[in-house]
């Protein structure tokens, strides 16, 4: 007999990612069944009532388009042909999950280019930030009519752990068809024995989670350790849970976890710092003032256009740069991030106070420069 798993407590969080793959919403008959939905639905709204913030990365638009045409689509069918059954199917997707809340929902659909873009990584989270200020629902997924990754790999799981980090999340839940992670295959194996906390990774825990799931979905266990592995290394939590149990999931919502809770490697901080202070700078920089740089280095400030004396070479919105204070006897490096505005829209910007941005530019960024979140001293 399988052991089952221990309750835990989660610590406080404030803005989650939930993952949710097809197996658990695909119909027998076809299309999307309510039948686990409903609990995961539930999870979200009691974790929104309580002023946490959630973002959903749902799979499930080829199963809907599939029940629309009536197709009887294998797993390796030719892409062209589930792309078809995805464009189908979005719609279905989001009018199904929109059925379960009484707040909006929106679709945000990326694909994988979109997130190694840095202007593009900085438009969606600008997006995703917007929404969620405004108490929407965003539901993610990939955007399978021009991207192939998630049908050839199932790799909506990395999709998840990418959008976790986006967000700056604290935690991603993964739901699964099983209770959590175990040291053998409890389908196979009545002696596994669950892993209740991962605090590193190894080949052999690797090795453990074993190849594809069901037939509904594309990725199995391995494909979500390794999306655990690279929230960890964002300083992100992952929690593994069996998302067609309702009690887990109200159990879930008050923070008592049933199920395997994967540490960080590293503090969210710290990976941020890392990131910033190791990324390659373009041949540009910001050249700003003494007030500028005080407020920079004594309050944690952001860069405000009012702060800005020149601009040095020609970068786009995005890019990582240098940030330079002028002292009497030259320049020095002050810090580093990545820039909301190009080179170009800087020089038209400079020595103005945020308000005015919209007015010059014809469009608005924000009102920083450069986000205190995307800064690093030097």
């Amino acid at each position: 007999m399988t052991v089952g798993f221990s309750e835990q407590l989660l610590p406080p969080w404030r803005r989650a990612v939930l993952k949710v793959g097809s197996s658990l919403l695909a119909a027998d008959g076809g299309g999307l069944s309510p039948r686990n939905a409903q609990a995961l639905a539930g999870f979200v709204s009691d974790c929104m009532a309580a002023g946490r913030e959630v973002v959903l990365v749902s799979s499930g638009a080829v199963a809907a388009g599939r029940a629309i045409v009536h197709a009887d689509t294998a797993v390796d069918a030719p892409i062209a042909e589930r792309q078809a059954l995805a464009a189908l199917g979005q719609a279905q997707l989001i009018g199904f999950w929109q059925g379960f809340f009484a707040r909006p929902v929106a679709q945000v659909l990326l694909t994988h280019d979109d997130l190694r873009n840095r202007r593009r990584y900085l438009n969606a989270r600008a997006t995703l930030s917007a929404l969620l200020r405004q108490r929407v629902l965003p539901i993610v997924n990939e955007n399978d009519t021009v991207s192939v990754d998630e049908l050839k790999l199932g790799d909506n799981d990395t999709l998840a752990a990418i959008v976790a980090a986006l967000v700056d999340a604290e935690v991603l839940f993964i739901a699964t068809d099983i209770d959590g992670l175990y040291d053998a295959d409890p389908r196979r194996n009545p002696q596994a024995r669950p892993v209740e906390v991962v605090a590193r990774f190894s080949a052999e825990l690797l090795s453990v989670a074993g190849g594809a799931g069901s037939a509904s979905g594309t990725g199995g266990m391995r494909t979500k350790l390794d999306a655990a592995q690279r929230a960890a290394a964002a300083g992100i939590a992952t929690v593994l849970f069996n998302g067609t149990r309702a009690d887990v999931l109200e159990d879930l919502a008050r923070d008592r976890l049933r199920g395997t809770r994967v540490h960080p490697t590293r503090s969210r901080g710290a990976a941020r710092k890392h990131w910033l202070q190791n990324a390659p700078a373009e041949p540009g920089a910001i050249v700003v003032d003494h007030g500028a740089g005080d407020a920079i280095v004594e309050k944690g400030a952001s860069l405000l256009p009012g702060g800005v004396l020149a601009v040095r070479g020609d970068f786009r919105r995005g890019d990582m740069i240098e940030i330079l204070l002028r002292e009497a006897d030259g320049e020095q490096r002050l810090a580093r991030g990545v820039s909301q505005y190009s080179a170009a829209d800087i020089r038209r910007i400079a020595r103005h106070h945020s308000r005015e941005i919209e007015a010059i530019l014809g469009y608005n960024y924000g009102g920083t420069v450069v986000h205190r979140d995307d800064l690093v001293l030097s």
